[in-house]
């Protein structure tokens, strides 16, 4: 009875977290669906814990790892929430305006969803629309649509980023109407 109301009141507070970034950015709410072998909630700390192949469906975007920890907390700002999930990979997933699929992956990817800002470290790699960057950490300022890479230590390790040509062809017909 108490693990039902903890992980009831968990699922709540995750859901408002991110329900509320839906509303700050004009959209219609969606539902948010947290799957999980295991969840816990330390409700003195305001952390939420989901192990064993944990996913998260929002709208458009999808998290899947091993472990995600939901931290929502006043100093996190307007929409007080921090994910953290970790993983061989952990994966980030969403949907563009343009249709492509921007995908993140790295043993951590941490999503702050007040200031949209993306930290992918430990084999970090983001790609969308067929470019890919590689990385020992990336940072991505989704709003600014900016992206940050920085190598690893160690000798020999660089960024490294893959772009493929632009069909002429295409490109053309989308210009026409």
């Amino acid at each position: 009875m108490i693990s039902n109301k903890l992980s009831a009141t968990l699922l709540f507070a995750c859901s408002l977290g991110l329900l509320s970034q839906a509303v700050a950015a004009n959209t219609s709410p969606e539902q948010v669906i947290i799957s999980s072998g295991k969840q816990q909630a330390q409700l003195q700390t305001n952390i939420g814990v989901f192990e064993d192949n944990v996913e998260i469906i929002h709208g458009k975007r999808k998290i899947t790892a091993d472990r995600l920890e939901v931290h929502r907390r006043e100093e996190l700002g307007e929409n007080k929430q921090l994910l953290v999930a970790t993983g061989n990979p952990a994966i980030f997933q969403e949907q563009q305006a343009d249709g492509s699929i921007l995908k993140a992956s790295a043993k951590e990817v941490r999503y702050d969803v007040a200031n949209r800002m993306l930290t992918i470290k430990g084999s970090a790699e983001i790609s969308q629309a067929g470019q890919k960057i590689s990385a020992q950490e990336i940072l991505y300022d989704m709003d600014k649509q900016l992206i940050s890479a920085q190598r690893s230590d160690q000798e020999g390790k660089r960024v490294r980023t893959v772009l493929l040509p632009v069909d002429d062809k295409t490109e053309s017909n989308k210009e026409q109407p």
